[in-house]
């Protein structure tokens, strides 16, 4: 395999198809943060904000610009959102609202704790850029408050009577993993610890079942199963996703048991959920095959597909295992036939189960500038990486 062909087809899409797009259509000049809404050609359909995706954009752009290339352009399209975020993004205590109309009045409460995850990286990542320590703080405070939310993240907006069924989401503990990675040089080396100490025992312990290599979505707080639709649900792609989280913490401590367990669920996991009638990752399953109660469950969704090209790529790094390759050239080619539009650029986001094109926006309530070109980077430097080891042993059997 040409690793170094590869990692070019990636960083061409980004830099030529991927970015352009949002850096053409999303900036809202007029008020401040970004336009996401788009339909394929980049128009705008409607014109509410929603904080996910405002952060989201914000630490795009941050890191590429800290991690990538210093591009004056990319500091600017982050401004523009940290900017708007600061003015109306929180509420008077300090959470994240989810939903802003255009000028940034406030549509929906602070219900969702993801917003405050978001907003933690995005600002994290642009103090970083800017070396601007009020940025960093407001990171910081957005980090605490998670902390003091985390037993009841959605606190009076809970609708769930949780003493009758106490069921924990692994989406909590997923996404704590990654944020205290992204903000390792703000954590004091002890919290930083202790936080991936606990994730990794949420996920690998209490989620995973290890005798058949998936993770449940929802379990009771010490681990045990409940036979009822989110007791069975299994959700592939964050289960992939939080895959590439344990390998990246795996590597940090060079714990290779980590590395090879997580490595295995990424593959059970494939082994489960790829159709092969029709190609491609189910969005929803139930783990003893009964009918998912979400009814978009045969979908095939962008970030799915993405993110698991990122964690078969980690994986492959890491491990070198054949099964890997082998399942990310299938993922590869299904991905980039259905998922890509050259002619517009960006991609398409919903598929129907056959693979065609269930909905041409490129950005919407959900889908913004996140995973694919989040994917499209992180899967461009993994292969640079392995081109550049398969460049450094070649010299090496050439002496």
């Amino acid at each position: 395999m040409d690793y170094r062909q590869i990692a070019n087809l990636y960083k061409d899409e980004l830099m030529e198809r991927c970015l352009p797009f949002w850096l053409t259509h999303s900036p809202d000049e007029a008020y401040g943060g970004y336009l996401t809404c788009l339909d394929r050609e980049g128009r705008v359909y409607d014109t509410d904000k929603f904080i996910w995706l405002q952060c989201r954009q914000v630490w795009l752009f941050s890191t590429l610009y800290n991690r990538f290339e210093k591009r004056r352009q990319w500091l600017e399209m982050a401004r523009l959102g940290a900017d708007f975020l600061l003015a109306h993004g929180m509420d008077t205590e300090g959470n994240w609202y989810f939903a802003l109309d255009r000028q940034g009045r406030p549509l929906v409460r602070p219900y969702n704790i993801f917003s405050d995850f978001f907003a933690a990286m995005a600002f994290c990542q642009y103090g970083l850029a800017t070396e601007q320590s009020r940025y960093t703080d407001v990171a910081m405070a957005t980090y605490n408050n998670i902390l003091r939310r985390k037993d009841n993240p959605k606190g009076q907006y809970n609708k769930q009577i949780s003493e009758n069924r106490p069921l924990r989401s692994m989406g909590f503990s997923m996404i704590m993993a990654n944020l205290a990675l992204e903000m390792e040089s703000l954590l004091p080396p002890e919290e930083l610890d202790r936080i991936l100490d606990v994730c990794v025992h949420e996920v690998m312990q209490l989620h995973l079942d290890d005798q058949i290599g998936l993770l449940y979505e929802y379990v009771l707080p010490d681990g045990g199963r409940l036979d009822c639709f989110d007791g069975r649900l299994l959700n592939p792609g964050h289960g992939i996703e939080a895959m590439w989280f344990m390998i990246d913490i795996a590597l940090k401590r060079n714990d290779q048991r980590l590395v090879e367990q997580a490595t295995k669920v990424i593959l059970d996991t494939l082994k489960f959920a790829w159709d092969d009638e029709h190609g491609g990752i189910f969005y929803f399953m139930d783990v003893k095959g009964n009918p998912p109660q979400q009814l978009e469950w045969d979908q095939k969704l962008w970030w799915v597909h993405l993110e698991t090209l990122v964690a078969l790529a980690k994986a492959y790094r890491a491990t070198k295992q054949q099964a890997c390759l082998d399942w990310y050239q299938r993922v590869h080619e299904y991905t980039w036939l259905h998922f890509a539009d050259p002619q517009y650029g960006e991609w398409f986001g919903y598929l129907n189960r056959q693979g065609q094109v269930l909905l041409s926006l490129k950005g919407g309530k959900w889908k913004g500038c996140f995973h694919v070109p989040r994917g499209l980077w992180l899967c461009y430097r993994e292969f640079a990486q392995l081109a550049q080891n398969q460049k450094q042993q070649t010299i090496k059997k050439a002496r």
